[in-house]
């Protein structure tokens, strides 16, 4: 039998070696009563982070009787979609009924691409539908996030982030710890030789999730790094009222038309298990194995025909902006949706666009760019990506949690396989942010009710040492430090309800081959949930 600050998980290989916390940094345990009766003291789960797995997270817990705290720095919940940090232009990548809740859904007088503020007044309706704004400290902050092996808990030193609650410093204890403060809570602003002197003339630079008022580009030269969706929205928002507007892209990639040939939904093609089947999975089987493999040339011909659509339709080869690249290649990082107007802007001089280029230097009111192109610049906002990391835990558990490279090692895209009582939820960025987050939450309630047999330790760690060799095959090293699912969205729900024994039935999984997946899709998981635990 294990000390008592050790636990050991509920393991098909029997006794397993578990680390406490405390010095000593191995421990015995066994099986799989052990770790139920553990689990059955847990009774406070504290949630650090009120986007969408924080508070999908909150509301699963909370019907299966846990006591549940979401801290969250912010003024409001929503995660990305908070106000704090919504730029101009923002709206959705999904449409509406496949970026909604399984039981609840989004106003039906929303457009069909909803807007940042219409997904933050949603997120607003779930927590307060299900009763969790009592459960929500908002202006909290985790500074840090400690394991107390003699008191079996995690130990949360907070503070208020924006000097509202009065409470300068404070120490929470909770029995278990979630991380859902998402892969996107970081900004990314790159060094830029001369960044200083172009500060110091009156100069800004900032992230695009950091320019959240469109007034602020009035008369401005504006300028903006990348080619995502971000930058194309911010880019396209701005160049209404700033002076000039330039895009400086360091690589092209696949935009997705929202309507492909202008007639046929996205959601279609990419949204269904079929768009899903048509890349590579780490694991091919059933109706995937044929497409893969004798009915290859069929699937490279489907993506082909795409391609060549979508390039004709944006015409990329007359602007300068074909990818030079397979249309399969969006599998590498993300699908990325045409933003209304970019390209009209594009076509009659509302916007510049400098391709293949970056920034070699700054100076006061100006940049000069890879190419030897020079640009007027006042204002430089930066859609360059997020820092995946988890400042607030100590160094021992990050060491825990993450490879010498900073990739996250989590059993299936949640779990650490060293580190006791503490999870991740929306970690795995997604096609379905929402269905993702949503279905995480039941497996982690599942697992707290001890529910769920995992693998041992060695079967664990090899899972995810073959994930990660996969992850930085096909996506070049763009995987987000292991965290990026796209577009295997559907594929990461399936694994964790064939865990819970929870998988959706045939007829439905098939119907999904033909029709874009729907949170209503999934609404009776929490009830089959509920019941399985009941008996």
């Amino acid at each position: 039998m294990p000390g008592p600050q050790g636990i050991s998980l509920n393991c098909k290989t029997g006794p397993r070696q578990f680390w406490d916390g405390s010095g000593s940094p191995w421990i015995f345990g066994g099986g799989r009563t052990l770790y139920a009766a553990r689990m059955q003291e847990i009774r406070t789960v504290g949630i650090i982070g009120a986007g969408i797995a924080g508070l999908a997270t909150a509301k699963v817990l909370r019907q299966l009787g846990f006591a549940v705290s979401v801290l969250e720095k912010e003024a409001d919940v929503g995660g990305v979609w908070s106000a704090s940090r919504r730029y101009p232009g923002l709206t959705t990548q999904n449409p509406r009924e496949t970026y909604e809740f399984s039981d609840f859904p989004m106003p039906r007088h929303y457009p069909e691409w909803p807007t940042g503020e219409q997904v933050q007044s949603y997120l607003h309706s779930y927590a307060e539908k299900f009763g969790l704004m009592a459960h929500i400290q908002l202006h909290t902050r985790v500074e840090n996030a400690r394991w107390d092996p003699a008191g079996k808990q995690w130990v949360l030193d907070t503070s208020d982030s924006m000097g509202i609650t009065g409470v300068a410093k404070d120490e929470r204890r909770f029995d278990y710890l979630i991380v859902c403060n998402g892969i996107f809570s970081t900004p990314f602003v790159p060094e830029f030789p001369g960044a200083a002197q172009f500060v110091a003339a009156g100069g800004r630079i900032c992230h695009t999730s950091q320019f959240t008022a469109l007034e602020d580009a009035r008369g401005k030269h504006v300028v903006v790094i990348g080619y995502g969706k971000s930058s194309c929205d911010a880019a396209n928002a701005v160049s209404a009222i700033s002076a000039t507007t330039t895009v400086v892209a360091r690589n092209l990639i696949w935009k997705i038309p929202k309507k492909i040939a202008n007639t046929l939904n996205f959601k279609y093609l990419f949204l269904t298990r079929m768009g899903e089947g048509l890349f590579r999975y780490i694991r091919v089987k059933g109706f995937e194995r044929f497409l893969h493999g004798p009915g290859r040339p069929l699937r490279n011909s489907m993506l082909k025909s795409v391609e060549r659509v979508v390039s004709r339709q944006l015409r990329l080869n007359e602007l300068g902006l074909h990818p030079g690249k397979p249309l399969e290649t969006i599998a590498r990082s993300t699908v990325s949706l045409v933003t209304d107007g970019f390209y009209e802007g594009l076509g009659d001089g509302r916007i510049r666009m400098q391709p293949r280029a970056s920034i070699a230097r700054l100076d006061a009111g100006t940049m000069t760019l890879s190419n030897g192109a020079n640009l007027p610049a006042d204002v430089l906002i930066c859609g360059t990506g997020w820092i995946q990391h988890v400042p607030f835990l100590d160094a021992v558990v990050r060491a825990r949690v993450t490879d010498t490279q900073g990739n996250f090692r989590l059993y299936r895209s949640m779990l650490p396989v060293d580190v006791p009582q503490l999870a991740f939820n929306g970690y795995n960025s997604s096609f379905f942010s929402q269905l993702n987050a949503e279905v995480g939450a039941l497996w982690l309630g599942a697992h707290l009710k001890g529910l769920i047999e995992l693998p041992g330790r060695e079967a664990m760690n090899a899972d995810i040492d073959v994930r990660l060799r996969w992850m930085e095959e096909r996506t070049d090293g763009k995987h987000s430090k292991g965290t990026n699912i796209i577009p295997f969205s559907l594929h990461q729900i399936d694994e964790l309800l064939h865990d819970m024994q929870l998988e959706l039935p045939w007829w439905l999984r098939l119907r999904q081959w033909f029709v874009p997946v729907v949170g209503a899709h999934f609404r009776a998981l929490t009830p089959r949930l509920m019941r399985k635990l009941s008996t």
